[in-house]
């Protein structure tokens, strides 16, 4: 029955953050960096690219601009529509040349191979067990040239942060909605289980005026330490090329947030 609810609560933490495309561009819409690192990599792989976990095409729309074409599979239909949306605002050249697919990065089975396989801000954190890790690995491995290489990058784990009390609210500010245009109140709350390295982040949204108008979305993320993650990436037949921390090329330390890591297929 524990493992039943806890199923439960990671299903509904991977999935509530993406049920709303709009949101989710609003909120990220400064964030660039990796779009320019996994661009810069489809350059130099010539193409094609598969994204595991498009979004809304964040970094899908960026590389099909640059002559490259993608083929990016999501889970989530808010975010494949939000992503449709996109490719609208696009050349028709570039929109040619992406692929948008509904499905499982763990059960993925395409009958290509590509160059460059990425998936790029936090996929891998909703990986929650050795079997969806393993899963995803073998995915990876099933569409890889020989030589191609495999880029992405996961949260650098903070013990500090990890060790927050799950009780206490993290207040941020007034935060607009797409969905009805109200400013709510914005907090979030933090807990994590080190059994299982799972965050589970609760994202509160206070309506000003009226409280049943209020609600809250859940996020869960699977931490990898940067040892652990080497480990994994070896034992399901990668060689790492790179791990580096966020993306200008800096070695990991204590103000990193990302694990940004470049592997290949390790010779048999």
């Amino acid at each position: 029955m524990a493992d039943s609810k806890h199923g439960r609560r990671r299903s509904a933490g991977s999935k509530a953050h993406y049920s709303d495309g709009r949101y989710y561009d609003q909120a990220y819409r400064r964030r660039r960096q990796d779009v320019r690192f996994y661009t810069e990599l489809a350059i130099e792989s010539e193409g094609p690219v598969l994204e595991l976990g498009v979004g809304t095409a964040r970094v899908a729309s960026s590389i099909a601009n640059e002559g490259i074409e993608i083929v990016g599979v999501e889970p989530m239909a808010p975010m494949l529509e939000r992503a449709a949306k996109r490719l609208q605002r696009l050349s028709r050249a570039a929109r040619d040349r992406i692929e948008l697919r509904q499905g499982d990065l763990r059960k993925l089975r395409l009958r290509r191979r590509f160059p460059l396989v990425i998936a790029p801000f936090n996929v891998w954190n909703h990986l929650y067990t050795r079997s969806d890790i393993e899963q995803g690995f073998r995915t990876v491995r099933h569409h890889l040239t020989r030589g191609g290489r495999f880029a992405f990058d996961v949260l650098l784990p903070d013990p500090g942060s990890l060790a927050r009390d799950p009780a206490k609210r993290y207040r941020g500010g007034h935060v607009p909605h797409p969905r009805d245009g109200v400013r709510y109140r914005y907090s979030e709350y933090f807990s994590y289980d080190p059994a299982t390295q799972i965050e589970t982040v609760m994202m509160d949204f206070e309506h000003p005026s009226s409280p049943r108008r209020s609600f809250c979305t859940p996020l869960t993320q699977r931490h990898f330490f940067p040892a652990e993650l080497e480990a994994l990436l070896h034992y399901n037949g990668f060689a790492v090329e790179s791990h580096q921390g966020d993306f200008d090329g800096q070695p990991i330390g204590r103000l990193t947030e990302s694990q940004v890591v470049i592997a290949r297929l390790r010779a048999q």
